[in-house]
C-alpha cells in the first residue's frame, strides 16, 4: 500500500517569476500563518494552483465546511503536531527505545490524532451541548481511512507516564514504583547515618560544614583537609581550594552500594519501559503517520477558512466565462487594514472590481491614468485566479472563472545589470517565451505592453503582440497606455477596451474600472498634481499636437459624462428606494386605518341590529295572545340569530374583498347588488318596503316594475331581493291542464290580486267567490292567496277552512300572525 503523502504534491500551472509578479508567495505566506502547526503552514506552502477541476472542488468543499463549522462554534487544538516521520521509522526497529521526551511528543500527535478520529467518528445521534455532529462529508470522506485504526489501547500504555520534563513517573510500572520507593527509603538511612557522623566530628571541629552532598552518585560529607586521617572513610575528592575533602565514612558504604545497584535496577526498568513504548508506537506507525497526514491538511482548511472568514471570499465558480463582481486584491485589503488599525481609524477596504466579460471576448485592454489602479486590477484577476485554482476562496461577491491550463504574467521592470539585460529586453525574453508556451486555456497578463522603448515602434509591437494572443484565443488582459492600443481594442472583436477613472475637479483616480471605454493617461495633470512646475506643464501642453490634445480631451469629456450619467442613475435608484418605502409607509398607515374604521362601521351596525332586535321583542311584548307571541318570539329570534350571522359573514368578506381590491371589475365579489333578474320576477323595493313585478329591464341598472296599477323605475341599488316567478297566462294555464279557458273582467291578463276580501258575504255566497277567485289564481300561475273574511262569529272563517281543505288545487291553509289579520284572514299555498 502507497504511503500517504504527508504534504501535498501538486504540479504547478505557475512559472516562479510569474508567481512572484503576482504576489502569490506572499498571499501563502499571510494564510500560512493563520495555521496552528508547523505541518498546517507547510501544507499551505506547498500549496500550488493547478488545473484538475475534481481536486479544486474538493479543496473548495472542504474549506467550505471547516468554514461551517467554525461559524457554528467550533474549534479543534492543532498545536504539538510536528512530522512524525523520522521518529516512527525509528520506531519500527526491533529493541529500539526512543528517548521519553520523544515519545511524549508522539504522545501529543497521537491524542490530536485520537480526538480527531472521535469527532468526526460522533454517533448519529449525538446531541449538543456535549456533542456537536456536523455536516461535513467530504471532511469525513478524508478522515474515512482513519476510522478503521482505534489509537484508544495505544493511548491507555502512554498517558500518565511520562511527566512534562520528559522523566518516567512512578505509575509507569509497578516495578518502577517498587524500586523509587526503596530507593527513598535508602535515601533516608543513608542521610541519617551521615549526619550522625557529622554530629561527631562537629564537635571536634573536624568538618567544614554541617551538611551533606553528592559526589559521583555518593553520599559523602565535607571534612578539612587536615583532619582527613581522623576520619575512617573513602575520599572522593576535594575542593578547588584543597581545604575541603568529602569522605565516605565506612558505615555508608555498603548503604551507598545498595544505592547504587537500587540506581541500576531504575535505568534498566526505565529501559524495558521505553523499549515497550516505543515497540506499541512502532505498531501503530501507519495509522499514526496517516492521522498526522490527515490533520496537516485539516490544518491548512481551518487556515483558509479563517482567511475566508476575515475577508469575506466566496466559493468561485467555474465556467466558460470571465465576471468578477465587487473583487478585492487580499493582500492590498490586508494592507489597508493595518495601516488604519496601526493609526487607530476605521478599517479601510480597497475600491472593488468588476469585470465583466461579454460571450466570445476574451481580452481586456485596461488604460487610464498613472497611480490609477491599473497593475492592481492586473494583479487582482492573476491572484484571484490562482486563489479559485488552489483551492482558496476568492476575495468578492461573486466569482465565476474559467479553468486555466496555465498562467503567465509579465509585471513590473526585470532588468538585470548582471545578466546585459535592459528594461526593454528583459520584457521581450519574457513576451517571447509567453508567445511560444501559451494556449488558448492560458491566462496571460501584460503591464505596460510595448513601454521602455520608442513609443511608435512599441506600439506596433504592443498591437501585433495583442493580435498574436487573439489569434491563439487566449485569455489576455493588457495594460497601457498606447493610443494605438485603444483603438485596437475598438476595431476588434473579442476584445473590449476598459478604463480606470480619473477625477477632473480633484486631479485624482478614483480607481473604479469601468468596462467598454478607453482611458485618458492624463499624464500631465498627474504632473501638475505632484508639484511640477507650471511652466513646466505649460510647455508640456504646447508640445503636443492637436489630434493628441483633441483625443485627450474628448476621453476626458467621455469619462466626465460617464461619471454624471452614473450619479444620475444611483440619485434616482435612491429616489425609488425612497418612493418604495414611503408607499409602504402608506400603505401599512392606509390599512391601520381601514381597520380602524371597519371597526367603528361594524359597531354602528351591530348597534342598529341590536335596536332593531330590541323594537322588535318591544313589538311581540305588546300581544295580547301570549302562546302566539312566544312562538313569534321564537321565530324572530331564530330569524334573528340567522340574519345576524349572515350579516357577519358577509359584511367580513365585503370588508375582504375591498382591501384586497378582489371587487373591483367583479361582479361575483359583489353580494349585494342582485343578478339575474328577469321580466316578470317579484321583487322587493327598500324604499318602498313592498314587492313589485318586473315589466322590462331598461339597462343593466335600471328596470320598470309595477305593483298593481302603479308602475315606476327602481335603480338596481333598490332591489333588496329578487324572487323568480314564472308568469302563464290563463290560456295557456289551461292548454298546460287540458283544460277550458277562463274569461275574466280583468282586462290585463298578464296580473291579478293575490287577495280577496269576502266581508259581508254569508257562508254560501263567500264560498262561491273564493272558489272562483281560487281558479283564476291557479290558472294565473299564482303560489298563493290570501282570504280576508273577518273575524266575527267565526262562522265564515270554519265554512271557507273546511272548504278550502277538500280543495283540490290546496296544498296549505295557515293563519297569518296577529299584525297581519290574524283570525281575520287566511293564507292559502296553491299548488304549482
Amino acid at each position: 500500500m502507497k504511503k500517504p503523502e504527508l504534504l501535498p504534491v501538486i504540479p504547478s500551472l505557475l512559472r516562479e517569476s510569474s508567481a512572484a509578479a503576482l504576489e502569490w508567495p506572499r498571499l501563502r505566506d499571510h494564510i500560512a500563518s493563520r495555521t496552528s502547526s508547523p505541518l498546517g503552514r507547510g501544507w499551505i506552502l506547498t500549496l500550488e494552483p493547478c488545473s484538475d477541476l475534481g481536486w479544486i472542488d474538493q479543496q473548495q468543499q472542504r474549506t467550505a465546511e471547516v468554514r461551517a463549522m467554525i461559524t457554528q462554534g467550533g474549534s479543534f487544538e492543532f498545536r504539538g503536531l510536528f512530522d512524525p516521520t523520522i521518529l516512527l521509522d525509528k520506531a519500527r526497529i526491533d529493541g529500539a527505545a526512543l528517548e521519553s521526551t520523544e515519545i511524549r511528543d508522539l504522545l501529543t500527535v497521537v491524542e490530536r490524532v485520537a480526538s480527531w478520529r472521535n469527532l468526526v467518528d460522533l454517533p448519529k445521534n449525538a446531541t449538543p451541548p456535549h456533542d456537536t455532529r456536523y455536516e461535513w462529508p467530504s471532511i469525513v470522506d478524508l478522515s474515512t481511512p482513519l476510522l478503521g485504526h482505534d489509537l484508544a489501547p495505544l493511548l491507555r500504555l502512554l498517558r500518565g507516564k511520562i511527566e512534562p520534563d520528559g522523566s518516567l513517573n512512578d505509575d509507569a510500572s509497578p516495578e518502577l514504583r517498587r524500586i523509587r520507593r526503596a530507593m527513598e527509603r535508602q535515601h533516608r538511612a543513608i542521610e541519617e547515618s551521615l549526619r550522625k557522623s557529622l554530629r561527631g566530628l562537629s564537635e571536634g571541629g573536624s568538618t567544614q560544614e554541617d551538611l551533606i552532598t553528592i559526589r559521583g552518585d555518593r553520599f559523602v560529607i565535607p571534612v578539612k583537609a587536615e583532619f582527613k586521617r581522623k576520619v575512617p572513610g573513602v575520599i572522593h575528592g576535594s575542593s578547588s581550594s584543597g581545604q575541603t575533602v568529602f569522605v565516605e565514612p565506612l558505615e555508608t558504604i555498603e548503604q551507598n552500594n545498595e544505592l547504587v545497584r537500587l540506581l541500576d535496577e531504575e535505568q534498566s526498568e526505565i529501559h524495558r519501559i521505553l523499549v515497550a513504548m516505543t515497540r506499541a508506537l512502532g505498531e501503530n506507525a501507519a495509522a499514526i503517520h496517516l492521522g498526522t497526514c490527515i490533520l496537516a491538511e485539516v490544518d491548512s482548511h481551518f487556515a483558509r477558512a479563517r482567511f475566508a472568514t476575515a475577508l469575506n471570499c466566496v466559493r468561485p465558480i467555474f465556467t466558460k466565462e470571465l465576471s468578477l463582481i465587487a473583487a478585492r486584491h487580499p493582500l492590498l485589503e490586508l494592507r489597508m487594514r493595518a495601516a488604519a488599525l496601526a493609526e487607530n481609524e476605521e478599517p479601510k477596504t480597497p475600491v472593488p472590481l468588476t469585470v465583466i466579460l461579454p460571450p466570445e471576448t476574451k481580452q481586456l485592454v485596461i488604460s487610464g491614468p498613472n497611480t490609477g489602479g491599473k497593475t492592481v486590477s492586473l494583479k487582482t484577476l492573476g491572484l484571484l485566479s490562482l486563489m479559485a485554482q488552489s483551492g482558496i476562496p476568492v476575495p468578492a461577491e461573486e466569482a465565476k472563472l474559467p479553468l486555466f491550463e496555465s498562467i503567465y504574467a509579465d509585471i513590473g521592470d526585470a532588468q538585470s545589470i548582471e545578466r546585459d539585460l535592459s528594461s526593454f529586453s528583459a520584457h521581450v525574453i519574457n513576451l517571447d517565451r509567453i508567445s511560444r508556451e501559451a494556449t488558448a486555456h492560458s491566462l496571460v497578463l501584460l503591464d505596460e505592453l510595448g513601454s521602455a522603448t520608442d513609443p511608435e515602434e512599441g506600439a506596433a509591437l504592443a498591437v501585433a503582440m495583442a493580435t498574436h494572443f487573439l489569434t491563439l484565443n487566449a485569455w489576455c488582459c493588457i495594460t497601457t497606455h498606447l493610443t494605438s492600443l485603444k483603438v485596437y481594442a475598438a476595431n476588434h472583436p473579442g476584445v473590449l477596451n476598459a478604463a480606470v477613472g480619473f477625477d477632473q475637479q480633484t486631479l485624482t483616480p478614483t480607481y473604479e474600472l469601468r468596462l467598454g471605454v478607453p482611458g485618458a493617461s492624463a499624464g500631465l495633470n498627474i504632473a501638475a498634481r505632484l508639484g511640477l512646475q507650471p511652466a513646466i506643464i505649460a510647455a508640456a501642453r504646447a508640445q503636443m499636437t492637436t489630434q493628441t490634445a483633441d483625443i485627450g480631451a474628448f476621453l476626458d469629456q467621455l469619462h466626465d459624462q460617464l461619471t454624471a450619467a452614473t450619479v444620475e442613475r444611483e440619485t434616482l435608484q435612491q429616489r425609488e428606494r425612497e418612493l418604495s418605502r414611503e408607499k409602504a409607509r402608506l400603505e401599512v398607515e392606509g390599512r391601520v386605518e381601514q381597520k380602524a374604521r371597519t371597526k367603528e362601521l361594524e359597531a354602528k351596525l351591530n348597534s342598529l341590529i341590536e335596536d332593531f332586535a330590541y323594537q322588535l321583542r318591544e313589538t311581540v311584548k305588546s300581544i295580547d295572545d301570549k302562546t302566539l307571541a312566544q312562538k313569534i318570539a321564537r321565530d324572530s329570534d331564530r330569524r334573528m340569530a340567522t340574519l345576524r350571522r349572515e350579516f357577519s359573514e358577509q359584511f367580513n368578506s365585503t370588508v375582504v374583498a375591498h382591501t384586497n381590491r378582489a371587487d373591483k371589475n367583479d361582479p361575483a365579489a359583489q353580494p349585494h347588488i342582485p343578478k339575474g333578474i328577469k321580466v316578470g320576477d317579484l321583487v322587493k323595493l327598500k324604499s318602498l318596503g313592498r314587492q313589485a313585478r318586473v315589466d322590462r329591464i331598461l339597462d343593466a341598472k335600471t328596470f320598470e316594475v309595477s305593483m298593481g296599477q302603479m308602475k315606476m323605475r327602481a335603480a338596481i341599488d333598490d332591489i333588496a331581493e329578487v324572487e323568480s316567478v314564472k308568469v302563464v297566462t290563463p290560456l295557456e294555464a289551461a292548454r298546460k291542464r287540458g283544460g277550458i279557458t277562463v274569461a275574466t273582467a280583468n282586462d290585463d291578463t298578464d296580473y291579478m290580486a293575490s287577495e280577496i276580501n269576502v266581508i259581508g258575504h254569508t257562508a254560501d255566497e263567500a264560498q262561491v267567490e273564493v272558489e272562483r277567485f281560487l281558479d283564476r289564481a291557479f290558472l294565473a300561475g299564482l303560489p298563493r292567496i290570501r282570504i280576508v273574511h273577518g273575524t266575527g262569529m267565526g262562522v265564515l272563517r270554519r265554512t271557507l277552512r273546511e272548504y278550502l281543505r277538500k280543495h283540490p288545487h290546496v296544498t296549505a291553509i295557515t293563519e297569518p300572525p296577529q299584525n297581519q289579520g290574524g283570525q281575520g284572514a287566511t293564507e292559502v299555498e296553491l299548488r304549482q
